[in-house]
């Protein structure tokens, strides 16, 4: 029979399962250890509560509760531009340059999108308000924001 720590009192079965210590004030007191609770943002609907134990910042780190909401518009960036094969560095340097992607609003409606967002208009709102489809918006934010502008 399992004992208790502080006192020496026996633990009943199923408490010595989980507990090394018993039901007593003085030994709840002294061998009582809180909880870490961890609010984990998976969806922009809610937010997920976990205790924090080894198993759950084992899979934090792996990334298994990334946010849903962040890196998923768009291609990712590539880290290095990709290297030249023995083939491509005998081509011009010109032949390989991409035509630039033409941006599908003007400086002035970026500006004024990002004002009336930060004053906490909806993209719908906001879009009303400039003539702008909401997807064109949402656009916009979405990359001054990887830009740092906002």
């Amino acid at each position: 029979m399992a004992r208790c720590v502080t006192c020496g009192a026996e633990l009943h079965p199923e408490r010595a399962l989980k507990y090394d210590y018993c039901l007593a004030g003085e030994c709840q007191e002294k061998n009582f250890k809180g909880l870490t609770m961890v609010a984990v943002g998976v969806n922009k609907a809610a937010e997920q509560y976990l205790i924090l134990d080894e198993r759950t910042e084992a899979d934090l780190a792996s990334g298994k509760y990334r946010d849903q909401r962040r890196g998923s518009f768009g291609p990712p960036a590539a880290a290095h531009p990709p290297e030249r094969t023995a083939s491509q560095a005998r081509t011009p340097a010109r032949s390989q340059a991409a035509p630039s992607a033409r941006q599908a609003w003007t400086r002035s409606q970026e500006r004024l999108a990002l004002l009336y967002n930060e004053q906490g208009l909806r993209p719908a709102e906001i879009a009303d308000k400039l003539g702008l489809s909401s997807h064109l918006v949402t656009q916009i934010v979405l990359a001054a924001k990887n830009r740092g502008k906002s």
